[in-house]
């Protein structure tokens, strides 16, 4: 068993024990509890709040705090999956390889389920006792951005924008900088502040999260060209059936290949620079450019 399996193996189910119990404590309508967990417990890679166990890890520190913050910041990555499947949005029929939310909900209790998960998520970090008001408050801003308008928001709004449209390279990194790149990037920065990291040490760690948030984006173009709906859980193929700008159809598949290799190298860049045994950080890495789904 690797590094990362091991890793994986004592934390996703403290991660998804900790989400699941801030829904089911709820005192909410059954209906509406039920098709928030439908979400949740749908799985997933969960590496959005492994990152941030990973940055806790690096610098030796406890976990317990990755947990809570972890569970929120996935409770929003769900949420935006829920309104991605809508049929306004992508209008996708399998997630995960279950249905939709949607599909099973409706399309008002899907979206209603969305909103609550993501409001849900801010209210999960403002009640922990372990933190300071100093660090609630700045997390809970960077959450804010990474997850709003000015993230990943906007970048959906850019995505919209940009179908059925040849967009250059430049506009398509600020799609998935934004889009998928805000949360990971939280993730990571959430961790450096759950851990005290100096300005340095994050300073590194935020130029990690831009190159690796853009790799996991041209992988996943990648796998939607070679995959199959099998194998990934959702649609496969769909990217190029919308006519949307990717990174295979910028720059070849091959290209993209490419892009997704000077990416990765220049995030291991960054980890180095921080001087620190970064084992969990470097395989999940490798994880995320190696991945088959």
């Amino acid at each position: 068993m690797t590094t990362l399996q091991s890793f994986m193996t004592q934390h996703i189910p403290m991660i998804e024990e900790t989400m699941y119990g801030e829904v089911k404590r709820l005192d909410i309508p059954k209906n509406l509890k039920e098709a928030m967990l439908y979400s949740l417990e749908a799985g997933g890679k969960r590496v959005r709040p492994l990152f941030v166990l990973a940055v806790l890890d690096l610098f030796n520190k406890t976990y317990k705090t990755g947990y809570t913050v972890g569970a929120a910041l996935e409770m929003v990555h769900t949420y935006s999956l829920i309104h991605d499947d809508l049929p306004s949005m992508d209008n996708d029929d399998y997630r995960r390889g279950k249905l939709t939310n949607h599909k099973v909900f409706g399309e008002a209790l899907a979206i209603l389920a969305g909103d609550a998960l993501n409001t849900l998520s801010f209210g999960v970090i403002a009640r922990m006792p372990e933190l300071t008001p100093q660090q609630k408050v700045e997390l809970i801003h960077l959450f804010s951005e990474a997850a709003g308008a000015e993230g990943m928001v906007g970048g959906q709004v850019l995505d919209i924008e940009g179908e059925q449209k040849q967009l250059t390279l430049a506009e398509l990194e600020q799609v998935h900088i934004h889009k998928t790149g805000a949360l990971l990037r939280f993730g990571i920065e959430a961790g450096a502040i759950l851990a005290d990291a100096t300005a340095e040490e994050r300073s590194h760690l935020v130029d990690f999260a831009y190159h690796i948030g853009l790799a996991f984006q041209i992988k996943d173009d990648i796998l939607d060209v070679e995959g199959t709906t099998e194998e990934l859980g959702k649609t496969a193929g769909k990217d190029e059936a919308s006519d949307k700008s990717t990174y295979p159809a910028l720059l070849t598949l091959a290209g993209a290949k490419e892009k997704l290799i000077e990416h990765y190298e220049a995030a291991l860049q960054a980890l180095a620079q921080i001087n620190k045994d970064a084992v969990v950080l470097e395989e999940l890495t490798n994880y995320i450019v190696k991945r088959n789904k």
